[in-house]
């Protein structure tokens, strides 16, 4: 019976210690999890601001992008401007019908493709003088019946593309 005794003791005590290591390690193994869990948002976190960041720069870069092409858009279109100011200038010295007319055509085909880039023509003559999209080179005495700040003759023209000004209309101002 003692060794029957010592037989249950042993296996109590051999359960015990097999429940306590069992017990240990479901311990250890839910640390481990909480561990790995935190370890897993972590990763997680730094993942969706690595993506945030990376559509900032996209949308940064695109931007970019844009406006270095409108601006270079802008460059070429303020340098071209010169052949239409020659081309009217051309127009206004009395040639010959044929010639007239063939410079009337280059000027047509010009304005075309400069509309066909979005630029606008700027023509302030006869309204308020706006310093915004005009620059006055002159004031001249107010006449009967004209209104003083208003723009009484366009030397030449202004032109914008979108909201940006490729060039100021260069005017006379009524004093």
């Amino acid at each position: 019976m003692e060794q029957e005794k010592e037989k249950n003791e042993k296996t109590e005590k051999t359960e015990k210690t097999e429940k306590n290591k069992k017990s240990s390690e479901r311990e250890k193994l839910i640390e481990d999890l909480s561990a790995a869990k935190a370890q897993a948002d972590e990763y997680k976190d730094k993942w969706m601001r690595s993506v945030a960041e990376f559509d900032n720069y996209k949308k940064v870069n695109a931007t970019r992008y844009t406006d270095g092409f409108k601006d270079g858009v802008s460059s070429v279109i303020g340098k071209i401007l010169v052949i239409g100011d020659n081309l009217e200038w051309a127009l206004s010295l009395g040639l010959d019908e044929k010639t007239a007319d063939g410079i009337e055509k280059l000027k047509k085909k010009y304005a075309d493709v400069l509309t066909g880039l979005g630029l606008e023509e700027i023509d302030p003559k006869g309204q308020v003088f706006d310093p915004n999209i005009a620059e006055a080179v002159m004031t001249v005495p107010a006449e009967d019946g004209e209104k003083p700040d208003t723009v009484k003759q366009v030397f030449q023209k202004g032109y914008k593309l979108g909201e940006k000004i490729i060039r100021y209309a260069t005017v006379s101002v009524i004093k």
